[in-house]
């Protein structure tokens, strides 16, 4: 090292010609780097065989095509609505199922997440018993459940559905929530801690108020989700909208199945609105786009912080005066006063209230459905596992059919995503106009129900695994995009100012500062679609796009292949397991 220096001091000393200029340090790769790298290039090349797998060429296309023409020809005319009384009830009673689902869900999320976050468990083992609960409930879909427990009920309940829905939101928001509770900040726990509070009251008072916001936001994303996913529960009889659109698809009536296939998106794309509306006005975000949202919000909350703000006060804080009076009444200080956000609030909690009420209502649950001599014999028919006739060779081809669709799914899914992500980020995008229509795409991409694009292909082109590929790569495209978008706004700006002073262009600034930068949420949001996909294109074998959601939905309904149903929810729970650990490695490797 004294040498290197020595050398160099001597270069530039006066009257001395310049040596040869020292190379600048190289950087180390880490051999963990280098097992990600290609850990990565091992799941890209999966993906392009699985695309190669399925099938899908150009004989296929023209195919495709020109029966797609055809059935265009033949429907267009024929497409037709339910009437509006028969709309406002079929709609009333899917809400009712999502949103009661939903609500148990998020309930029961609280104190599984509580368990599994590691710094609230109250030991090892039971964090690695939420963790558990929260990977098994995730991995089971809920067609399936749907159809194993309406074993237990009468034909044409609604409690099957809220059950399904239920127990599988309970493991994403249990996940994100706990995740959530890992990383508030541990003042506030620790000082009731101190003060003599029990972990009821730590948790109560200083961990849920901090992640409150967090779970209200996932609980509101998972209803979108769910909303579009009930649509499937009606294939399980469940019914609403979905159970209207399995019923016109079975009858061949294909104008009334589209029309309602065309009101289901209408509504996936209306709540998806409301949502973002309500969690926007709950968190207090003041929004500054264009968008439908923004603009409700905005006019909502105009003028907000000046009315609360007290007549005369200052916009900048200052000392309480010394010759300040001091209040007549003292215990006035202790009661907290009624501003507008607290009335606002207020406001939010009695209509939520209210909304939940009202989805009792619609979705018409009646316990006297339960019938109670079938609940032992359908819950002890889950043991012992088994392979059924179908045979383990089967079922591994079906789970290797199953992988293909997801993966060549979400490959397609990263290379259009982040096409359209890219420029749907506000630090990327020309201008606004150009961020407005990638954000409207991907909105649009993102309401389609992945269902009802595989069916519509399904009829079009006939059963296979091609459908549910196509309509995984879609829906993938506005999900991911939309991550894409988020992470890229938020990274640090300085590289990227950096280099627009240096005189760098758009693209030289997007490929050396946002792209790298970005890189590690990239990788982590494109391994959670492979996640997400793998659910999905079971769901979708359910209704004849094959893989082992087939094999599934072949099983649930019947009481004496219930062990299989066992078998191949437990291989989804290892391929589940499997994938969160090398997307976890992968961003601790890159993160």
């Amino acid at each position: 090292m004294t040498a290197t220096l020595d050398r160099a001091s001597a270069s530039l000393a006066p009257g001395r010609p310049p040596a040869s200029p020292i190379a600048p340090p190289r950087r180390r790769v880490s051999g963990a780097r280098v097992a990600g790298w290609l850990a990565i290039a091992a799941l890209l090349g999966f993906g392009v065989y699985s695309i190669g797998g399925l099938g899908l060429d150009a004989s296929y296309l023209a195919h495709a095509s020109a029966k797609l023409s055809q059935f265009f020809g033949q429907t267009s005319n024929t497409i037709t609505f339910p009437s509006p009384a028969d709309l406002a009830y079929l709609t009333g009673l899917t809400l009712g199922v999502v949103v009661l689902g939903t609500l148990v869900a998020a309930l029961i999320s609280v104190p599984i997440a509580y368990l599994a976050a590691a710094n609230t468990a109250p030991a090892p083992w039971l964090r690695w018993l939420g963790r558990a609960i929260g990977v098994v409930t995730r991995a089971v879909p809920d067609v399936v459940l749907a159809f194993s427990v309406s074993l237990m009920f009468a034909l044409g309940s609604t409690i099957p559905g809220v059950i399904a829905i239920g127990i599988h939101s309970i493991g994403m928001i249990s996940k994100l929530f706990a995740d959530a509770i890992e990383q508030i900040d541990e003042g506030p726990r620790t000082a009731i801690r101190a003060a003599g509070g029990s972990p009821a009251q730590q948790f109560w008072a200083g961990v849920f108020p901090q992640v409150l916001p967090a779970w209200i936001a996932t609980v509101l994303h998972r209803f979108d989700i769910n909303v579009r996913g009930s649509a499937i529960l009606g294939y399980a009889g469940v019914g609403g909208l979905g159970y209207a659109m399995a019923l016109a698809f079975h009858q061949f009536d294909y104008g009334r199945g589209f029309g309602i296939a065309i009101v289901i998106f209408a509504l996936c794309v209306a709540l998806e609105i409301v949502s973002s509306t309500v969690r926007r006005a709950l968190l207090g975000i003041q929004p500054t786009g264009r968008g439908l949202g923004d603009r409700i919000v905005r006019a909502a909350t105009k003028g907000r912080r000046a009315a609360d703000a007290p007549a005369g006060a200052s916009a900048r804080p200052t000392a309480v005066a010394s010759s300040a009076a001091p209040p007549a009444d003292l215990t006035g200080l202790l009661r907290r006063p009624w501003t507008r956000d607290r009335v606002r609030n207020t406001a939010w909690v009695v209509a939520a209230l209210f909304f939940v009420g009202l989805a009792i209502w619609w979705a018409q649950i009646d316990p006297n459905q339960i019938m109670w001599p079938q609940v032992a014999p359908v819950l002890s028919s889950f043991w012992p596992p088994s392979f059924g006739s179908a045979g383990a060779a089967a079922v591994f081809t079906a789970l290797l059919e199953t992988l293909q669709v997801a993966f060549a799914a979400a490959l397609v899914s990263l290379v259009l995503a982040l096409a359209i992500g890219s420029f749907a980020a506000r630090n990327v995008a020309p201008n606004g106009w150009v961020r407005g229509v990638a954000r409207v795409v991907l909105t649009a991409l993102r309401g389609i129900p992945e269902l009802i694009v595989a069916l519509f292909l399904i009829v079009i082109v006939g059963l296979g695994a091609i459908p549910a590929f196509v309509a995984l790569a879609i829906g993938g495209v506005g999900l991911l995009g939309k991550l894409i978008a988020d992470s890229f706004e938020e990274v640090d700006a300085g590289p990227e100012r950096a280099l627009t002073a240096a005189g760098a262009t758009r693209t030289q600034r997007y490929a050396a500062a946002t792209l790298p930068q970005g890189a590690p949420a990239l990788i982590g949001h494109a391994l959670y679609l492979v996640d997400t996909n793998v659910r999905a294109a079971t769901l979708l074998g359910a209704v004849g796009a094959g893989g082992i959601g087939y094999y599934l939905a072949l099983s649930a309904p019947q009481l004496d292949l219930h062990g299989e149903v066992t078998t191949l929810v437990a291989i989804l729970v290892v391929v589940v397991l499997a994938l969160e650990g090398i997307a976890a490695w992968l961003r601790r490797v890159f993160g």
